[in-house]
């Protein structure tokens, strides 16, 4: 029986356990005086019932599919004649790797010897542990089934006990995100820290010249390399930017007539249409930038006089602008239609005009939403590459000008890791790095704009 056979055979028995548990709880309750005996709802112990079916057969079934690899090549290996265990452990696992090969029907990589016919066993060693899985998981969830039934009585607390079970699941699900987040931190740190033992901080943090090409000869030009990430950040900096200038006023402006100004039917046409932009891929926005801005901001250079590069931060900052309107137009919006009405009618009630009841009572009032909603354009903007790459280039130029290319923190961690890398070179590592202080400087912003809000609204309350 597969994997998924057995579950689905599982969620089938889990429904019935259901039913069963629900059942038994009303033929409970009519002995003991009614439904009101019961300490919980008949659903209840019905939801607890399916628990005691389902929860221990699907952690057979976790535990199996994590250690049943391990388990059958230890047995194929013992197994095997003595001088092929005594074999070292790389040569050893390559005959593991022919022998699953050889089950599976593929080509192996050497000869396929005697030893190795004995041991097509693996195949059989699978199917009789699926069919072992398969009887204890349906024994399990049987015997779960009539536990549950069992167990029920008048003063069983089923709803407590389901509740529990829903907390501790909630609890696992928030400690896996936890552990994610640490984890990582954690590898992005441990690849930074021996890029840095390679490279020095203050080369990184304080150089002036980006070029990460290591050389394979030691007289080649370039053999050093550079890894000065100055004309990274503040490349970074430029376009997010101009990206936040761009999207920031006409979001918040837009956020602010949708809401308060237009009337229903202009909303319901206009609020769909502006979302539009969440969706379209960042790819069409990235020949959009290349194809169209680009040249227009070219040619209305040179008609001014001005030298702009066919490539240029402008461009890449207009476009990036124009995608990150909607992230701060809906979240906007959303926070103002929070604020309670009875906060306007108040403000009118006082003589004051529409304008004045967004300026001094709306806006405070709906700032922290507001600006979680430019924190999140922010991060919008200094993670996306796409657009950076095909309207600003890959040059790590270090200038102040938005009419010349640059390149951004993650164009260079995704042109730092294309292909087959290896990780000892501190090109390579270089990336790690980069994501670090990415993060890092993510961090800070982030610590800054929740201070600023906390003092913004101790002063308004």
């Amino acid at each position: 029986m597969s994997v998924t056979t057995l579950a689905i055979v599982l969620l089938a028995l889990s429904a019935v356990a259901y039913y069963v548990g629900r059942q038994r709880s009303f033929a409970v309750a009519r002995e003991a005086g009614g439904v009101r005996a019961l300490h919980s709802l008949p659903g209840y112990y019905g939801m607890l019932t399916a628990l005691w079916c389902g929860i221990p057969a699907l952690l057979v079934l976790a535990a199996w599919l994590a250690f049943e690899p391990y388990i059958v090549t230890k047995l194929v290996v013992a197994g095997l004649p003595e001088e092929i265990r005594a074999l070292p452990d790389a040569r050893l696992s390559l005959v593991v790797n022919d022998i699953k090969n050889l089950v599976s029907g593929n080509i192996v990589s050497g000869k396929v010897d005697p030893a190795m016919q004995a041991a097509a066993h693996y195949r059989s060693l699978q199917q009789t542990g699926a069919a072992a899985l398969a009887v204890v998981v349906v024994a399990l969830a049987a015997g779960g089934i009539g536990l549950g039934w069992k167990r029920i009585r008048p003063g069983l607390r089923a709803r407590n006990q389901v509740e529990g079970v829903v907390k501790g699941f909630l609890i696992l699900c928030s400690t896996i995100a936890i552990f994610t987040t640490v984890g990582i931190v954690l590898s992005v740190l441990f690849e930074a820290l021996r890029f840095f033992h390679s490279v020095p901080v203050s080369e990184f943090l304080l150089g002036l010249k980006w070029s990460p090409q290591m050389a394979i000869r030691a007289d080649q030009v370039g053999s050093s390399g550079s890894f000065g990430a100055v004309p990274l950040f503040t490349g970074t900096l430029m376009i997010s930017a101009i990206a936040m200038f761009v999207a920031v006023p006409i979001g918040l402006m837009s956020a602010i007539y949708l809401s308060e100004y237009a009337n229903r039917r202009f909303r319901a046409v206009a609020k769909p249409l502006l979302e539009i932009l969440a969706g379209i891929p960042t790819v069409v926005y990235g020949f959009f930038a290349a194809l169209v801005v680009a040249p227009a901001l070219r040619d209305g250079g040179a008609a001014l006089g001005l030298d702009v590069s066919s490539e240029s931060a402008l461009a890449a900052g207009l476009v990036m602008g124009i995608m990150i309107i909607p992230f701060v137009s809906s979240l906007s919006d959303d926070v103002i239609n929070a604020v309670p009405q009875s906060m306007r009618d108040g403000s009118y009630a006082m003589g004051a005009t529409r304008s004045e009841t967004v300026r001094r009572v709306i806006i405070p009032a709906a700032l922290p939403g507001i600006v979680g909603g430019v924190l999140l354009a922010v991060s919008r903007a200094i993670g996306e590459t796409m657009i950076v790459v095909m309207a600003a280039g890959l040059a790590a130029n270090l200038t102040a000008n938005p009419l010349q290319a640059v390149t951004t923190i993650t164009v260079q961690i995704v042109t730092l890791l294309v292909g087959d890398q290896e990780f000892d070179s501190p090109k390579t590592l270089a990336a790690f790095a980069l994501g670090l202080m990415l993060f890092v400087v993510t961090l800070i912003l982030n610590i800054v704009a929740l201070h600023v809000v906390r003092k913004y609204r101790e002063q308004y309350e």
